[in-house]
């Protein structure tokens, strides 16, 4: 069998797409250009205006402070700082309360309310999508706008190279003393001169990072070595992720942070700012990534012992955008504002005691300089990325100049300013400086159409070499040298062309350039070699000309049969551009699914083969179960922010968040029944087909192995089912079963898995006596590879011969020679094997009662895999050499319907970064295997179709119908009435390979084209206004999708080949032990 070749088209098929798609996100995902210039004390954006009156040594302008304290708390969200009268106090019998975060920090009130002047304020603190910590970071520390693409490296953050607060403090001789998140270590490496990190990941862990910054605070405070201290506390972010915000332990957690405010204030000095902030908010679920309402209110307050704000407080509190916070802090500290910020100074801050017209003309020096630094940087951004609109920018530019003139011809007057024409020129900076912004907002994620584009033809061109590959590895009458190898040699000039001119600096590469670059070369070799041998078209499958006397009913069937499943696709593909369909996928998809098998049920009915017989009711039964699971798959749904009329199913929730004892028992007795049937049905299976009686080690593992995993499953999740708190007080064995059961699993796992690739053949073959005429007499050594591919189908028929000898003679009490169990199963048998083993492992790393909607996949699965063998039976022209369209379209179909049926939703906020965790309680050292565990939750039902995908070709193979069933078959020339199962695909060792090659090369196309119409959607789209919401995030996880699928297609076809050869080596030794 040709298996490596096959595989190596197969696996250059899915690296063009994966080039395709990388080329792509290259033009789509971008970061906005990020300049390299700093700003200075010594080179001030315009010349210092004059001080009203003057605090102290400063840059630009004079520091109004010596030190600040940043307490950043995660996710605080302004509801939470916000304090509303008469809620708490009081509620009657019947009238639900408030929320338990409600009025959790008194501190705040009570620090902003007093006679004037006034010392505190509270704002709202209005975050940029995408709310994630670290793109929060970045913009509440250079002042610059992240990009959606951030969102990605959340976790792995690169340090950032543009200008930054921190960075200008640290020019200008200011100590920064940070403790907490360490996600501030990527980011700022060595900007501290004093840090305390602590790990930011484990979402479960509420304490360990707000307790090291208590344990430090206050002395830190105390000893006064430093001139901005930042705190980063985690424990209400962690809250919201692991309970909501509507549980009591919020209450808990912004309590402790009310208490920590308190004594915090008692130790600041009167030269000294306070900053609380949060980050982000959450939804109602405590998650956050989106830019709902919830997500991007977040709560500032500011404070110094000090007289700090002039006019009164407003009844609504100001909005004020994050990246404000940047030019402010670095004004009032006396240090450059950096480079890059777009921010607008929040002028209150500004304001100094007197009459308002000296206040006034304070505020209005700090807008200059503002404004100044702002138009410094649109000019050399314009320089830089040159994608801003012309128009606009002479229009801020007129505007600019004009307020300065008119600003710098108040400043020469003579006599005191009017407070009117103060207050016009302050106007006039905000709406300049406000507009900036807004042209910087249209542009912060510059796109590159000459890389969309080329992507998207790049992934079209992909899809199309699957279509013609599979087409003509249906013909046998292809060479591997034209289909593989002469395209390589193009693709490797290609690359190795553009790879020298990047070293000799004729032009810019990249990995990905050189990739795509190599693809697209390898490929243009592809079609001009089947250009040169266009023949192949002629006789491609699928193409078979109807007989002449063919009915006119045969002929549109003939026609319209591969038209409907591609219909199906094409509505899912075409639906892609519709932001509300794919708000609606999770109802879509498992629609699509119940009609494509109603189609093919329908197709068989009108063609006339849908008789009163046991195929059929069998046929019909195995759809009934389809719809079922399809209907059923609902139930565990988790529903989008965008839809708030939808409830997630109240399944999704771990069994620990069940306060009722009986309940929690009954739903974790199902989710133990789930674990047995997984188990005893991959065992029942292998015995009725004999595999079960091999002696071989992955059979063994089956049997033992199956147990201790169901077992360590079992009792992690019998520990996880307790109350949260009572775990985090559990005695060290349960906090030591916690580690070990999920480990052991694992553990168990990867043997299973390097077993079955170790020693694949599952057949116990038992010689009882070596009689020669017994066997039909000696079979000849062969010499050749050929010459054993024709011995292989004969021994086996010598065998089966035997089988049926033994059954004959049971009653005479003869005995037969050989007897081989499990032999016309053993490619499935290894398959199944190993797709069992990657449930057990994907189901430790979901809820437990998402074990449920597992049982509905394989049930699912098991159903459309007996739909095919059944069709293949009912149709008598059938090839089984051929997986049909509908076949593959429906697998696909059956893996994003799952996807959606086990909790997940392509949006950010929906991750189950829970799964990063599982048997990793105190955290990960890096970031590769948190991130692989999340990977595997997310795509876990991509990964479980895409390895079962070459069952589609095996399973009619091996439910192949009893003798009189079927016709002699012309390719292998055995007779109706052998039943050679699996062993039929070695009579023809050319046309299995092929047909492996081909399933493979149509289900990459099948992905490949939902992943194109994807890619349209995002190029045609990324002016939309749901582009980041819904489109961005579509992509990002069809992408991934499609990477998974394709990677562990792969794998699975290259498990079949490996059977493949071990069977090869089994039959020699039994050829060997042939008597001579």
């Amino acid at each position: 069998m040709a298996g490596r070749p096959a595989l190596a088209v197969a696996a250059w098929a899915a690296l063009g797409a994966w080039a395709a798609l990388g080329l792509f996100a290259r033009g789509f995902l971008l970061t906005r250009v990020e300049l390299p210039e700093r700003s200075a004390c010594r080179s001030p954006p315009g010349p210092p205006p004059a001080q009203h009156p003057p605090h102290g040594p400063g840059c630009w302008l004079p520091r109004r402070f010596a030190r600040a304290v940043l307490v950043l708390v995660d996710a605080l969200r302004f509801d939470f700082a916000r304090y509303r009268e008469g809620e708490g106090e009081g509620e009657g019998e019947g009238v639900p309360g408030p929320p338990p975060f409600r009025n959790r920090l008194p501190v705040l009130r009570r620090l902003s309310a007093g006679p004037p002047p006034w010392r505190g304020r509270l704002f709202r603190f209005r975050a940029d999508a995408p709310t994630t910590t670290m793109q929060r970071i970045k913009g509440l520390t250079t002042g610059s706008l992240p990009t959606f693409v951030d969102a990605g490296s959340n976790f792995a953050s690169p340090a950032i190279r543009e200008d930054n607060l921190l960075r200008q403090l640290a020019a200008n001789g200011k100590r920064v003393v940070f403790m907490g998140d360490d996600t501030w270590d990527g980011l700022f490496p060595g900007a501290f001169s004093q840090a305390r990190f602590f790990p930011s990941f484990n979402v479960k862990d509420l304490h360990t990072v707000d307790d090291g910054i208590l344990r430090h605070l206050y002395p830190t405070v105390d000893g006064g070595e430093w001139d901005l201290l930042i705190a980063h506390f985690l424990g209400v972010d962690h809250c919201g992720h692991k309970h909501g915000p509507d549980h009591p332990e919020m209450a808990k957690k912004l309590s402790q942070m009310d208490m920590m405010l308190r004594s915090l204030v008692d130790h600041l000095a009167n030269d000294t700012l306070l900053i609380v902030a949060g980050d982000h908010g959450m939804t109602s679920t405590g998650d956050h990534g989106g830019d709902s309402e919830e997500e991007v209110n977040a709560a500032l307050f500011v404070y110094s012992k000090a007289p700090l704000f002039q006019n009164p407080p407003p009844e609504e509190p100001e909005t004020v955008p994050q990246v404000n916070l940047v030019p402010t802090l670095a004004l009032l500290l006396g240090v450059p504002i950096p480079y890059s910020s777009i921010g607008e100074v929040m002028a209150d801050l500004f304001a100094v005691e007197g009459d308002a017209a000296s206040s006034g003309l304070a505020q209005l020096a700090a807008y200059s300089v503002n404004a100044r630094q702002v138009n410094r940087f649109l000019r050399s951004y314009l320089l830089a990325a040159q994608d801003l609109s012309a128009e606009k920018l002479q229009r801020l530019q007129d505007q600019f100049s004009s307020t300065v003139e008119d600003y710098e011809r108040l400043l020469a007057q003579a006599s005191p300013p009017a407070l009117s024409e103060v207050e016009r020129l302050q106007s006039r900076f905000r709406r300049y400086l406000r507009e900036a912004r807004a042209v910087c907002e249209e542009s912060w994620a510059r796109f590159q159409p000459a890389c969309m584009v080329a992507g998207c033809a790049l992934l079209a061109s992909s899809c199309l070499l699957c279509c013609v590959a599979s087409q003509a590895a249906s013909t046998l009458s292809f060479s591997y040298r034209h289909l593989l190898c002469y395209p390589l040699l193009w693709g490797l000039a290609g690359a190795a062309v553009l790879g020298l001119a990047h070293l000799w600096g004729w032009a810019g590469a990249d990995v990905i350039l050189v990739s795509a670059w190599g693809a697209a070369a390898s490929q243009c070799g592809f079609f001009w070699h089947c250009w040169a041998r266009r023949p192949w078209r002629s006789c491609s499958a699928g193409t078979r000309p109807l007989s002449g006397g063919a009915s006119l009913r045969q002929k549109l069937w003939a026609w319209a049969g591969p038209a409907l499943p591609f219909s199906i696709l094409l509505i899912r593909c075409g639906a892609m551009l519709s932001d509300s369909f794919v708000m609606a996928e999770a109802q879509v998809a498992p629609f699509l699914l119940s009609s494509l098998a109603l189609l093919l049920v329908v197709q068989l009915h009108w063609e006339g083969r849908l008789e009163d017989s046991s195929l059929s009711r069998r046929l019909l039964g195995m759809l009934a179960v389809v719809l079922a699971c399809a209907r059923l798959s609902g139930l565990f749904r988790q529903c989008r922010e965008e839809t708030p009329q939808c409830s997630s199913s109240p399944l999704l929730a771990p069994l620990s968040s069940l306060q009722d004892p009986r309940a929690k028992n009954f739903y974790y007795v199902l989710c133990l029944a789930v674990l047995v049937g997984l188990a005893w049905g991959v065992r029942a299976w292998l015995r009725h087909y004999g595999n079960l009686n091999s002696p071989s080690a992955p059979v063994l593992f089956v049997r033992w192995g199956f147990p201790l995993l169901a077992i360590c499953i079992g009792g992690y999740w019998a520990v996880t089912s307790g109350a949260e708190e009572a775990l985090a007080k559990a005695h060290p064995w349960v906090q030591l079963a916690l580690v070990g059961f999920p480990r052991g699993a694992f553990v168990l796992v990867a043997a299973g898995l390097v077993l079955v690739l170790w020693d694949p053949v599952t057949v116990f073959a038992k010689d009882s006596r070596r009689e020669a005429a017994v066997m039909g007499g000696p079979i000849l050594l062969p010499s050749s590879q050929e010459e054993l591919r024709q011995v292989i189908p004969q021994l086996y028929r010598r065998m089966q011969e035997s089988l049926k000898n033994r059954l004959d003679e049971a009653k005479t009490g003869g005995r037969a020679a050989v007897a081989a169990y499990g032999l016309g199963s053993v490619y499935s048998a290894a398959l199944l094997i190993c797709v069992a083993l990657l449930a057990f492992f994907l189901l430790v790393l979901h809820g437990e009662r998402l074990s449920l909607a597992f049982l509905l996949l394989f049930l699912e699965a098991f159903a459309l895999l007996e739909m095919r063998a059944c069709a293949v039976a009912l149709t008598a022209q059938a090839d089984p050499f051929t997986v049909p369209w509908e076949a593959l379209i429906g697998w696909s179909l059956a893996a994003a319907q799952f996807f959606y049926a086990t909790g997940h939703q392509p949006v950010f906020p929906a991750i189950h970064w829970n799964a990063a965790f599982v048997g990793f309680q105190q955290g990960h050292a890096t970031n590769l295997m948190p991130a692989l565990l999340v990977g595997a939750n997310t795509f876990a039902s991509h990964i479980l179709f895409a390895v079962g995908c070459p069952l589609l070709l095996l399973w009619p193979f091996v439910c192949e119908r009893p003798p009189g069933s079927r016709s002699r078959t012309p390719e292998s020339g055995t007779e109706s009435g052998e039943r050679l199962m699996e062993m039929r695909l070695r009579e023809a060792p050319e046309r299995f390979s092929a047909a492996l090659l081909q399933l493979g090369l149509k289900y990459l196309l099948v992905l490949g084209l939902q992943m194109l119409a994807c890619v349209l959607a995002a190029m045609i789209l990324r002016r939309h206004l749901m582009v980041w919401k819904v489109f961005a995030p579509k992509f990002l996880f069809e992408a991934l999708g499609f990477v998974v699928s394709s990677f562990f297609l792969l794998l699975g076809i290259g498990l079949v080949m490996r059977v493949d050869c071990a069977i090869s080596l089994w039959f020699k030794q039994v050829i060997l032990a042939q008597p001579r």
